[in-house]
């Protein structure tokens, strides 16, 4: 992080800026909260449980034929996009446009962005030990929903920084985009089989109550970092 540090001074020529905005740090602190309450909330509920819930089995009855073409194959392709191939390419890609623009503090929230949540939702499966399709399935809470969502979290978090957005705007962004991708890729899991669609609201809570801390933390480190190469 010291490297880091030093290169983004050294590129610039002045402090990198925050990957997670101040004017947005009260509001998104406050979501993070709730999503970590729905997160717990949910996780109780449904501990140790191998069969859809009521609200599981109100919104769709999960099977894994609940999708014809051609969106099964959209439903495949978002998939993919959250397998470790598909989530490791969309990573590197990130990771690349930043350090193209000279941004290495980005970078390594791009990574740990995604890499946190992601690590935070396959304890949570361990800790909840709900299945779906055999006990060797475990589903609470959804990791390819949290990764897409954590990796819109993050590209929108940067956007929002690159383009000076207020807090109103920005917020609304950031939002926006993590809604957007974890719908999306919800949709996927639920329409394959994979999830019900209450792993889905908990992956997606999940990023939102994980992706704002750990870009706090990044310029937390990054800062104290800065101060130290100096």
């Amino acid at each position: 992080m010291d490297r880091l540090a030093g290169a983004d001074l050294e590129v610039t020529g002045r402090p990198a800026p925050a990957v997670l905005p101040p004017s947005l740090r009260a509001w998104l602190g406050l979501i993070a909260t709730l999503a970590a309450l729905v997160v717990v909330a949910l996780g109780v509920l449904y501990a140790g449980h191998s069969e859809p819930g009521a609200v599981d089995r109100w919104i769709i009855q999960p099977t894994a034929d609940s999708v014809r073409p051609p969106w099964r194959r959209v439903a495949l392709a978002l998939d993919f996009l959250g397998a470790p191939a598909g989530a490791a390419a969309l990573v590197v890609a990130a990771v690349t446009g930043c350090l193209l623009l000279r941004r290495p503090r980005a970078a390594v929230f791009v990574v740990a962005g995604v890499g946190v949540p992601v690590g935070t939702a396959r304890l949570l499966k361990s800790l909840v030990g709900r299945t779906i399709h055999g006990e060797d399935n475990l589903s609470y809470p959804s990791g390819h929903t949290a990764f897409a969502t954590a990796l819109a979290l993050v590209v929108a978090l940067l956007a929002t920084r690159r383009l000076g957005l207020g807090r109103t705007a920005g917020t609304t962004l950031v939002l926006a985009a993590g809604l957007v991708a974890g719908a999306a890729m919800g949709w996927a899991q639920v329409a394959l089989g994979a999830h019900y669609p209450t792993d889905v609201l908990g992956g997606w809570c999940t990023a939102l109550a994980v992706t704002p801390a750990t870009a706090w933390l990044v310029d937390r480190v990054a800062d104290a970092a800065r101060r130290e190469w100096r």
